[in-house]
Formats: structure tokens, sequence, C-alpha cells
């Protein structure tokens, strides 16, 4: 089962706040993160990305700084900002609110 694009959407500003909560990252590792945290079911694309990561950097919700990789090369680096953690903290709250409704309605779905 993948999931809809409506839903990756949806997921994609939460996910990528809680990714970079833990710590600084860049495109690419942050797309193979999402791919090892979905089991393969979520696979974003740059297309996806990029819009996604300068949208909350224009909000202040990260930042971004280039750094020299260990082969030479330089890499865009994402780091949350603290308007991003609180952010976040909201965002988690409302998925928490979602999710409760859906498990409490699951009762009433015909299967």
């Amino acid at each position: 089962m993948t999931l809809s694009k409506d839903l990756i959407a949806a997921t994609a500003e939460p996910l990528l706040l809680s990714i970079l909560s833990r710590k600084e990252s860049y495109g690419y590792a942050l797309i193979k993160e999402v791919q090892g945290l979905s089991g393969g079911r979520v696979t974003w694309t740059e297309g996806m990305l990029y819009p996604v990561l300068h949208r909350l950097e224009s909000q202040g919700f990260i930042t971004s700084f280039w750094q020299e990789s260990e082969t030479g090369r330089k890499r865009k680096y994402y780091k949350i900002h603290p308007d991003g953690l609180t952010r976040l903290k909201s965002q988690l709250e409302e998925w928490d609110a979602a999710n409760a409704t859906l498990t409490a309605s699951r009762g009433t779905l015909f299967v």
C-alpha cells in the first residue's frame, strides 16, 4: 500500500519539522530518511521536497546554510528554528486529534 498524493502533501510539513527537530539535514538525506521511516511506502521527489523546504524557510520555521560534505561538495543543510518547534508541537496535537477521531469512528465503518 502506498499513500495518496493528498496524504503525502498533508504530512510533508510536520514530517520535515519532526526530522529536523532531531538533526540538521540536506535534501537527498531527507528524501532517504522519509523513505526509510515509511518502510518504502512514501517516496518523495526533489520536486515535492524543495517547495516545502523553501516555504518553511520563508515562514521562519527552518533556516538553511551551506556546508562542505566529506567529498568536498557543498550541500545546503536545513535546521529547525525555535518557531519551527512551536509549529511542530501544534501540528502534532492536530494530528493526534485527527487520529483519535478516525480511530473512534472505525466502529461505524462497513468493512
